[in-house]
C-alpha cells in the first residue's frame, strides 16, 4: 500500500510543530491492538467516538434551551460540533494535531446530563456523598467503561493522549495511573486548545440564540466592549435588522475571539520557548499559561460571559426549563432507587460492583432530554407540559 501508515506518518512529521502531539507518539491503549494499515490513531478514536451510542445522543441533549423550544437553537450536538470545528482551526494555524484537536472536542460532552447545566446541578445534588457526579467526569467514564461496541474490552479504548486530553485540569478524577500522568505531565496544546474554544463557542452561539430568542435585548448588549469592536467590523447598514445583526454578531464575535487567542498563543509560545512536547510539560508544571486570550480581550471576554450569565442563563424563562429539568431528573432519581426493576438489565448488572446510586446515575446521565421526558411518562410518574 503505497499511502499506508508508515506514508502518514511521514507526511505528518512535515506539517506538525515540534510542540504537538505526533501520531508516532499516541499514548498507549489500555487494551494492546494492532495498529490500522492507513488510518492513525486519532482517526481511529474520532471515528470510535462519532459511532458511540454517547455522541448520538447528543443531538437531544439542551445547550441553554430544550428540544421543545425551536429548531434552530443549538443542541449538545451542534455545540461539540462547533467546538470541534474551531479546535480544528486554530491547531491547523498553530501546526498542532488537528486529528487529536477534533477528537477531544467530540468526546468532551458525552458525559454530559440531559437538560444542561441544570442537569448536572440535580445529578451533582443527588449524587453528593454518593461519590459525586462531574460531567468531564463522566465523559471520561463514558469513553473508558459505559460504552459497550468492543467484544474484547470495555469502552473505547482510546489512546492516552486522548484520555489526557478528556481530562479537565482540577477534576476530582478516579486515582489511577492516567491521573498521575495528567497530574505530573500535563495536558497538550491540542487539549488545552479545545478547553478555551469550548468556552469562546457557547459565549458566541449563546448570545446568538439569546438575540434571536428575544430573551437577551440588542439595547443591552450594546453596552459590551466585545459587541463595540464587532460594530466596528460590520457595514452600518446591518445594524438595524434584529435577525441580521443576531447571526453577524455570533459569526464575528466569534472570529475576533479566534484571531485574538491565536495571535496571543503564537506570542506565548515564543515567550516561554516552547519547541517540544516536554516543554508544554514543563510549563504545565511551572503554571505558565499557554492558551489564553490577550490581556485586553480577556477583559472583553470575562465581561461577555458575565452578561451571559445574569441575562440569559438566569432569565426567568430559562431559568423555568431549568427548574423542570431539575425536577424531572429528581423524580426519575427516586422513582429508580425504589423501583430497579425500571433500570434496564445492561445497567443493574453492575449494581452489585458499584451501588445502585451509581447505576442509577449512570443511566440518567446517558438520558436524552426527549427520553428523560417519555420515561416519566411511561413509569406514571407525575408529569408536567414542557
Amino acid at each position: 500500500m503505497k499511502k499506508g501508515r508508515n506514508w502518514l506518518l511521514e507526511e505528518e512529521e512535515k506539517i506538525l510543530a515540534p510542540y504537538a502531539v505526533h501520531s508516532k507518539n499516541p499514548g498507549e491503549r489500555e487494551y494492546s491492538e494492532p495498529e490500522h494499515p492507513y488510518r492513525l490513531p486519532f482517526q481511529r478514536d474520532r471515528d470510535r467516538i462519532i459511532h458511540s451510542h454517547a455522541f448520538k445522543r447528543l443531538e437531544y441533549k439542551t445547550q441553554v434551551f430544550v428540544y421543545s423550544e425551536g429548531d434552530h437553537f443549538r443542541n449538545r450536538l451542534t455545540h461539540t460540533l462547533e467546538v470541534a470545528g474551531i479546535s480544528k482551526t486554530i491547531s491547523k494555524v498553530l501546526g498542532l494535531n488537528e486529528d487529536l484537536s477534533e477528537t477531544i472536542a467530540l468526546a468532551h460532552d458525552l458525559g454530559h446530563s440531559p437538560f444542561g447545566h441544570a442537569g448536572q446541578e440535580a445529578l451533582s445534588d443527588l449524587m453528593r456523598g454518593k461519590g459525586g457526579f462531574e460531567h468531564n467526569k463522566q465523559s471520561l467514564r463514558v469513553v473508558q467503561k459505559l460504552e459497550r461496541r468492543y467484544p474484547d474490552f470495555p469502552g473505547l479504548n482510546l489512546c492516552g493522549e486522548t484520555l489526557l486530553g478528556i481530562m479537565k485540569h482540577g477534576g476530582d478524577y478516579e486515582k489511577s495511573e492516567l491521573l498521575d500522568v495528567r497530574r505530573g505531565f500535563g495536558p497538550s496544546l491540542e487539549a488545552m486548545v479545545v478547553d478555551c474554544s469550548d468556552e469562546i463557542t457557547y459565549s458566541a452561539h449563546d448570545l446568538e440564540d439569546g438575540l434571536e430568542s428575544g430573551l437577551l435585548k440588542l439595547s443591552d448588549v450594546k453596552d459590551l466592549k466585545v459587541w463595540k469592536r464587532m460594530e466596528d467590523s460590520l457595514p452600518k447598514t446591518n445594524l438595524s435588522n434584529i435577525n441580521s445583526i443576531s447571526r453577524s454578531a455570533g459569526r464575528v464575535i466569534l472570529n475576533l475571539m479566534v484571531s485574538d487567542l491565536i495571535e496571543s498563543i503564537e506570542s506565548l509560545l515564543q515567550k516561554y520557548s516552547i519547541n517540544s512536547r516536554e516543554d508544554v510539560s514543563l510549563a504545565f508544571q511551572n503554571q505558565w499559561k499557554l492558551v489564553q486570550f490577550s490581556e485586553e480581550f480577556q477583559i472583553e471576554f470575562l465581561e461577555l460571559k458575565s452578561y451571559l450569565f445574569s441575562k440569559l442563563y438566569r432569565h426567568p424563562e430559562v431559568s423555568r426549563m431549568s427548574e423542570r429539568g431539575k425536577e424531572t431528573i429528581h423524580l426519575l432519581f427516586k422513582h429508580f432507587e425504589s423501583n430497579p426493576e425500571s433500570i434496564p438489565e445492561s445497567y443493574r448488572n453492575r449494581e452489585d460492583e458499584e451501588g445502585r446510586a451509581r447505576v442509577i446515575c449512570d443511566y440518567i446521565a446517558g438520558m436524552t432530554d426527549r427520553y428523560a421526558i417519555e420515561k416519566l411518562k411511561r413509569e406514571g410518574i407525575l408529569w408536567f407540559p414542557y
